[in-house]
């Protein structure tokens, strides 16, 4: 009795094998099937991709759409890609359909700012503001750089120092943002102090001189001096003119150490903060 129920177990035991590790190994190379075409697909989609955005610049198409645009078309692919694998793999499309469903559902309540963010850059690309490429100062918290990229979520910027500046993009549709280069160029603002005791207009011709001598400054645009400010201690002028974009911080860097030197040959001070204090006898 005991020995037939040892050769019952094992008939049982082998049936079970033969027919489950056969079901068992052939969906396993199916998911590792799945997995090549998907790292495969992966990488055609980002190629294809790659090369749309390459040629939609080349034909002169708006480098933040066109951004915006490859990271949608880079998602939107891979998620059709996944749903087809699934597909192939026997799960059933009403399935497929009720778990990105409530997928959906649970990123949305756990990322309800994603929603504004994408909206916040899809506002960015229509209305236009700003342009990858624009120098732009971000109010509120005085975030500001050059627009590197502009994202379905973040705006990233390039600041001084070769410092990487990400912004949420309903940051920038909330706040208030300049654009300094939204004409195509900027303007070189330097404000200098001189002496009450010096000469205004000598001070000036040495402003406007260093302007005009240095050849990354634009000669169509006018070059002025004007008197900004009578300061407790110093009298405030501000020299402006215009440059590229790429020129211009070389160009404001250059310009103010040219104005120190011009000022220290022909005897003009650079004003600081002090006091006179005048004693009288009692």
């Amino acid at each position: 009795m005991y020995l037939y129920s040892i050769i019952n177990y094992y008939e049982e035991l082998r049936d079970y094998l033969e027919t489950t590790v056969p079901v068992f190994a052939g969906f396993v190379l199916k998911v590792l099937f799945a997995i090549l075409v998907y790292w495969i697909g992966a990488r055609v989609i980002d190629s294809v991709t790659g090369r749309s955005t390459k040629r939609m610049l080349d034909h002169g198409s708006d480098p933040s759409m066109t951004v915006y645009l490859r990271s949608f078309l880079r998602i939107a692919c891979k998620l059709l890609l996944v749903i087809a694998l699934l597909g192939q793999l026997g799960v059933k499309d009403a399935t497929i359909v009720a778990a990105l469903g409530s997928v959906g559902v649970g990123i949305g309540l756990a990322l309800q700012g994603g929603a504004a963010n994408f909206a916040g850059g899809v506002l960015i690309l229509f209305l236009k503001p700003f342009k990858v490429g624009d120098f732009i100062v971000e109010v509120n918290e005085n975030n500001q750089g050059t627009v590197m990229a502009i994202g379905m979520f973040y705006t990233v910027l390039a600041g001084k120092g070769d410092r990487k500046i990400v912004i949420p993009n309903s940051k920038l549709t909330d706040a208030s943002v300049i654009n300094l280069t939204a004409s195509g160029f900027w303007l070189c603002d330097i404000t200098v102090g001189i002496s009450y005791y010096d000469d205004i207009d000598k001070a000036r011709r040495i402003m406007i001189g260093q302007a005009e001598n240095d050849y990354r400054v634009l000669k169509d645009k006018e070059i002025m001096v004007l008197l900004a400010e009578l300061g407790e201690s110093s009298v405030k002028l501000e020299l402006r003119c215009w440059t590229s974009i790429d020129d211009h911080w070389q160009t404001l860097w250059d310009l103010t150490e040219g104005i120190k030197k011009a000022f220290d040959e022909n005897d003009i001070t650079i004003a600081f903060n002090q006091l006179d204090v005048h004693l009288d006898k009692v």
